[in-house]
């Protein structure tokens, strides 16, 4: 691409590192980690620019001896992947946690879910198999830990300059550091040219918040498909009687676990009737009594849950009053 990539490759200046203290921290397990809000792109001197990779999110942690890989929802796919096994000679003397994308390249180089689809939930032979039939690399762009302290309060950029320190800057076998870029709208249009994702807008100075989906990062999407909470039912009619009619989507108003949820609209297509029993199998259990919105959807007939679940949404574009056009259901987010 021809944007100028923005330069992350100054050292740190020494109050910037985690500061040593009595207390180490042991390697965290089970973070989840933070994620993107939609939205239209922010300019400013304040952002960078990274390219949205369209693969599976994965938080890589070493603890000096052992590489692990956890998914979004803290489930273990080290062994799907034995090609990533390679990072841990990058990070020998080291204790790290990093967050990443794991992403497969189609035949023009471009990342390709549909590929990556291929690798997940695969173990032993047949990961081996796949892995020299259809590799992957870690796309890294943070970092979480180093050697028994949290970098997750310092800014941004910091966070960055330390990756660059432990040689991430020079790109390996099976892994490569997401650059930064400091014109989002060029690179916005890059993607767009390249037929790629689209860009994620990160604030220089904002903390790495687990859990949460952050207004401080912002996705921004050439393809119309992203990721919506759950947060009710509305029970189907005629055919689909006595099964799940449309889902009930939100987005988090606040960062943090437990947040409410602002009502985005319903999706009431793109389902298939095995879809539809595997949807009612995961949400029955989450049933609550009280609507998880900050405002009433006006569904008189509606179940609510427990907003645990996402799923993603197709869409062609949002509406004045906030909501979904055009809304397509793609599939759960596992």
């Amino acid at each position: 691409m021809s944007t100028r990539p923005m330069s992350t490759s100054t050292p740190p200046p020494s109050s910037t590192a985690p500061e040593p203290g009595p207390a180490v921290e042991a390697l965290p397990r089970g973070l989840s980690p933070m994620l993107a809000s939609p939205g239209p792109l922010p300019i400013g001197p304040s952002w960078g620019y990274e390219l949205k990779w369209d693969g599976v999110r994965a938080l890589v942690g070493f603890d000096g001896t052992d590489l692990r890989i956890e998914s979004r929802r803290g489930i273990d796919g080290t062994a799907s992947y034995p090609e990533l096994a390679a990072i841990a000679a990058r990070l020998e003397g080291h204790q790290v946690l990093l967050d990443g994308e794991i992403v497969a390249f189609d035949e023009g180089g471009r990342p390709s879910f549909n590929r990556i689809q291929h690798r997940i939930g695969v173990y032993g032979t047949e990961a081996v198999l796949r892995s020299r039939e259809n590799p992957v690399v870690l796309a890294v762009f943070d970092l979480l830990h180093l050697d028994g302290h949290s970098t997750r309060s310092l800014p941004y950029t910091d966070r960055r300059r330390l990756l660059d320190l432990l040689g991430f800057d020079e790109p390996g076998p099976s892994w490569r550091l997401s650059t930064v870029h400091a014109d989002g709208e060029v690179l916005l249009a890059a993607t767009k040219a390249q037929d790629l994702e689209g860009v994620v807008a990160k604030r220089l100075d904002a903390r790495y918040t687990p859990g949460a989906r952050s207004p401080h990062w912002v996705k921004v999407k050439n393809l119309t498909i992203d990721e919506f909470v759950i947060g009710g039912w509305v029970p189907g009619e005629g055919r689909r009687d006595g099964h799940i009619g449309a889902l009930i989507l939100g987005l988090p108003e606040t960062d943090g676990p437990g947040a409410p949820l602002r009502f985005v609209g319903k999706v009431g297509t793109g389902f298939t009737d095995a879809e539809l029993t595997v949807l009612h199998g995961v949400l029955a259990p989450l049933r609550q009594p009280g609507r998880p919105f900050t405002i009433d959807p006006g569904e008189r007939t509606a179940q609510w849950v427990t907003p645990s679940r996402s799923c993603r949404v197709e869409y062609r574009e949002w509406t004045a009053q906030g909501t979904l056009r055009f809304p397509s259901y793609k599939g759960l987010v596992k």
